[in-house]
């Protein structure tokens, strides 16, 4: 055994002396959060977890976990979060916390800053993009190792949604559960209410297309809850909220499944427009519609990027001794 299987057993022995052999089965799963340079995922993290810490902003890919009981006197169950800092600039680490080991319990939850729409697709495109490459990958060495497994997950991936809803063939499942939230929403509530429909317009799409929950958020107590309702679920399995909010002079609420095209509408463009955009996916008609309104800007997320071994949270001494020495 290693240190790690001693180190396991010997927590299990002190959290269930009386368990003579009954071993209750401990709930493992794993969130990958991802999103916008500075769009509050560290926050939303500390509020899940119920840490009263102050957030700092997150260096490369950050690892913390969580426990619950699900019962007085049972094992807790465990859920890890990963958060990928830097925006768009550290793709390559998304290979990192996502492996066909844990691909079963996997989830991912995007956060986007609505404060900043031009920025909003590209960031959500490249990671979304990248993270499915990534799974898809995965799944198709599980389909020679283990084809129950990968079967059992793409058919799951059909779960949110009925096989009588009206849009059952007119959309494409994101292969793993995703949340995607919409933060800062105090400061998006102060955009002019056209732009508001439209970004809320085309997030709901987004999220409707790929089968995932939608919420938005701010540093508001309320608001927070109810990201952590769609947190809560896919870490500890609690139950799903049925409540859905879709008025766009409200922040957004809908859990995967409980919306449909025919709600939504059409892209906001007028008919002349829609006719000269050349797409053949929906995906790809939206996206063209909503660039037009906010054309994306090209930003670097590490251009402001600190450098971390001057910053004063990852202060150690013999090593700071060591560089200056290097250096000098």
């Amino acid at each position: 055994d290693t240190l790690w299987d001693l180190a396991i057993a010997e927590v299990e022995k002190r959290e269930n002396p009386n368990d003579d052999g009954k071993r209750v089965e401990v709930w493992e799963k794993s969130i990958l959060f991802m999103g916008n340079k500075n769009g509050g995922k560290t926050t939303i993290i500390l509020r899940c977890l119920e840490r009263e810490e102050i957030s700092k902003p997150t260096l490369a890919l950050e690892y913390t976990f969580g426990r619950r009981a699900r019962r007085h006197n049972t094992p807790k169950d465990i859920a890890h979060f990963w958060e990928l800092g830097g925006g768009t600039s550290l793709l390559e680490l998304i290979r990192i916390p996502i492996s066909s080991n844990n691909i079963r319990s996997f989830a991912v939850v995007l956060v986007l800053d609505l404060s900043k729409p031009n920025e909003l697709w590209t960031t959500m495109e490249k990671l979304l993009q990248v993270t499915r490459n990534h799974v898809n990958k995965i799944l198709t060495k599980l389909e020679k190792t283990n084809p129950e497994l990968a079967t059992e997950i793409k058919q799951r991936m059909w779960n949110n949604l009925q096989r009588d809803h009206p849009d059952y063939e007119l959309v494409d499942p994101f292969p793993i559960p995703l949340v995607i939230i919409g933060s800062k929403y105090d400061i998006f509530h102060e955009f002019d209410s056209e732009m508001r429909k439209i970004i809320s317009k085309t997030l709901r799409f987004v999220s409707h297309y790929y089968g995932a929950s939608l919420v938005f958020t701010s540093k508001s107590e309320a608001l927070l809850l109810k990201a952590r309702v769609l947190i809560n679920h896919l870490a500890f399995g609690y139950d799903k909220s049925k409540s859905v909010s879709v008025d766009h002079s409200k922040p957004l609420f809908i859990p995967a499944g409980l919306d449909s095209l025919s709600q939504i509408g059409p892209p906001p463009a007028s008919d002349s427009d829609i006719g000269k955009m050349r797409a053949n996916t929906p995906l790809e008609l939206w996206k063209k519609v909503f660039q037009k309104m906010f054309p994306p800007k090209s930003f670097c997320d590490l251009q402001d990027t600190k450098d971390p071994a001057q910053d004063l949270q990852y202060v150690e001494y013999e090593v700071d001794i060591m560089r200056a020495q290097k250096k000098q």
